[in-house]
């Protein structure tokens, strides 16, 4: 038999049993594309990461290289799996982590001794602007319920999510997301997922928000934060270099806590970064043939 160590971790929280679990296997070698989409349809989480241990050189020069999987399908980049394959990988005292993703080396900087650690996400593209009529059904809203004074726009700093922002928080509760009536809107648009957020000018937290998608809705979802980061810059929402909070994961009673801030020069929103704690609750292995 073959065995598979892995470790649970709980991201951008402080606390066990709070935001967005991972499971994190700290050796993939040996495993095919078919075990590893079969291990992370077995473990159920929103995403599963493989580390594939290379040579010291080649890490030294491009990163870890990590693989990461939803129960369906393996993606190219993600939030809350990148920051919490780098605590695993973090050794005592490390100020920096370098993850080899498919879409490039993905940093993640660690503060201090409490396990803060912040990932610098690629230069936002800002796609298609889509209709409030045409989303408020995906989330049993009326087309009142969103705002018209910000865009509802797709942004991608690796993976392409629809920012749809409401108007208060008592719709952003409301949200109740019909898969069915959105994916063919989906799949004919630039967005592969939306990101519902409730902007609070001036407050803590600065932005609400939630995530529902075909496995269910996501505590926490460091992808969409870039880029509701990025969006948040572009129509000042949040100024230069201005560090937020967004919260997430409150309505399914896992809180968490995803800090962020970009910069814009010249019309060009740049340097947006994810930042959280993260915390490993478990570990384990898997026995196979």
């Amino acid at each position: 038999m073959r065995s598979f160590h892995y470790q649970i971790v709980d991201v951008f929280t402080k606390e066990a049993l709070a935001g967005n679990m991972l499971a994190v296997f700290t050796d993939g070698r040996g495993l095919s594309d078919a075990e590893m989409q079969k291990l992370a349809k077995e473990t159920n989480l929103s995403e599963t990461t493989f580390i594939i241990p290379r040579d010291k050189d080649v890490e030294a020069k491009s990163g870890v290289k990590v693989r990461i999987f939803t129960v369906n399908e393996e993606l190219e980049f993600a939030g809350h799996p990148t920051l919490g394959t780098a605590n695993v990988l973090r050794d005592a005292g490390q100020k920096l982590v370098n993850l080899d993703l498919p879409v490039g080396t993905i940093p993640v900087a660690f503060e201090g001794t409490g396990g803060f650690g912040e990932m610098t996400q690629r230069d936002p593209e800002f796609g298609q602007e889509h209709r409030r009529e045409d989303i408020a059904p995906f989330g049993n809203l009326r087309a009142e319920d969103l705002r018209d004074d910000l865009p509802i726009q797709t942004v991608s700093t690796g993976m392409a999510f629809m920012i749809v922002p409401v108007k208060s928080l008592d719709a952003l509760r409301k949200v109740n997301y019909n898969s069915a009536l959105a994916q063919p809107y989906l799949d004919k648009s630039d967005a592969k997922f939306i990101f519902w957020v409730c902007p609070n000018a001036g407050q803590t937290p600065r932005l609400n928000a939630r995530m529902l998608f075909y496995n269910g809705e996501d505590p926490a979802t460091g992808s969409a934060s870039g880029c509701a980061t990025a969006w948040m810059r572009k129509y000042d929402v949040i100024a230069d270099n201005e560090r937020v909070l967004i919260s997430q994961g409150v309505e399914m009673k896992r809180p968490s806590e995803i800090y962020v801030q970009a910069q814009r020069s010249g019309g060009k929103v740049t340097n947006v970064r994810v930042g959280g704690h993260a915390v490993i609750v478990g570990e384990g292995r898997f026995m196979l043939p």
